[in-house]
């Protein structure tokens, strides 16, 4: 498996010079002979042919070691001890993306089926379908949530970052039943879609839904109904608005605020099923004050802080 990996740089886990103010550099290891005693696992993506095939604006391959170089100035949650992370570095690229996908998808089920949690970071949100296909080979009952502006099931003859969720409906790597779309924007997605969807009686929850119904109540009650045993978080950073993330591969003057998108977070920290948080489509290029990348961050820390508790 670390052979599919390229070991992160050590010039991005800073170091605090204040014993009484720990940071996430502090305490993440990037040895992978700290590997068996570690509780999470980090592992980046950083490609964006997806986005590129799906005429996005490419950049988001810069976005997991943009991430990184924040989330490790960050303070680390009190309760987590040095070596309870480990980051084993970016999935190494192949010429293809289906063959990218491949090696990513084998390395998430040798993570995941070493009982660890996986924090990955993208990289373009076609890697949403190596995640739960590799969360499938070790859990057979699996529960998906994709906050996103975007359905991400278009019908096209080559996968790319608009395609994942329909592959993996359409290989039974995922139920309908359980997997929900949330925080979706009418405007961004055709009805053809919609209806796509609704003929597979998936849960949709639209951007002014959800905040109606309310963030904690509509997921607290999706999680008490479902009895899956693992449970896949995919945060695709173009359901936030783009005033608190203008740096996505497409970016909306509305959308989640940075506060609501936290809020999630939070929540996902506090179901012990949690096995997969999953960032992306962020990208560096279109950033604007790190906002975005600092966003990304923070939902890590904010998921850390609730595991934690």
């Amino acid at each position: 498996m670390f052979s599919d990996l390229q070991k992160p740089s050590s010039e991005l886990f800073y170091k605090s010079r204040d014993p009484d103010n720990t940071k996430m550099g502090d305490v993440v290891s990037d040895e992978p002979s700290d590997y068996d005693d570690a509780e999470f696992i980090i592992i980046g993506c950083p490609q964006d042919e997806g986005v590129r095939r799906n005429n996005g604006r490419v950049g988001a391959a810069a976005a997991p070691d943009a991430i990184r170089q924040i989330l490790y100035h960050c303070t680390a949650p009190p309760e987590l001890t040095a070596g309870a992370i480990v980051d084993l570095g970016n999935i190494i690229i192949a010429d293809a993306l289906e063959e990218t996908h491949d090696i990513h998808a084998k390395v998430v089920t040798k993570i995941l089926a070493d009982k660890k949690r996986l924090i990955v970071l993208g990289g373009g949100n076609d890697i949403s379908y190596p995640d739960c296909l590799g969360l499938s080979k070790v859990h057979k009952n699996i529960l998906a949530l994709n906050i996103d502006s975007h359905f991400d099931v278009r019908e096209n003859k080559v996968r790319n970052s608009g395609t994942p969720y329909r592959q993996l409906l359409e290989e039974n790597i995922i139920r309908p039943e359980n997997f929900f779309e949330l925080a979706i924007q009418p405007f961004a997605n055709s009805e053809i879609y919609w209806n796509y969807l609704e003929s597979k009686s998936v849960s949709i929850h639209t951007l002014e839904q959800l905040l109606k119904q309310g963030i904690k109540k509509t997921l607290n009650s999706i999680l008490d109904k479902n009895k899956s045993e693992a449970i896949f978080w995919g945060f695709d950073m173009d359901s936030v608005r783009s005033a608190d993330a203008p740096g996505v591969s497409a970016s909306y003057p509305t959308g989640l605020t940075a506060e609501e998108i936290l809020s999630i977070a939070t929540i996902a920290g506090q179901d012990s099923r949690g096995k997969i948080l999953e960032i992306s489509e962020v990208n560096p290029k279109y950033d604007i004050d790190d906002k975005t990348v600092k966003l990304a961050a923070q939902i890590i820390i904010c998921y850390l802080y609730s595991l934690a508790q």
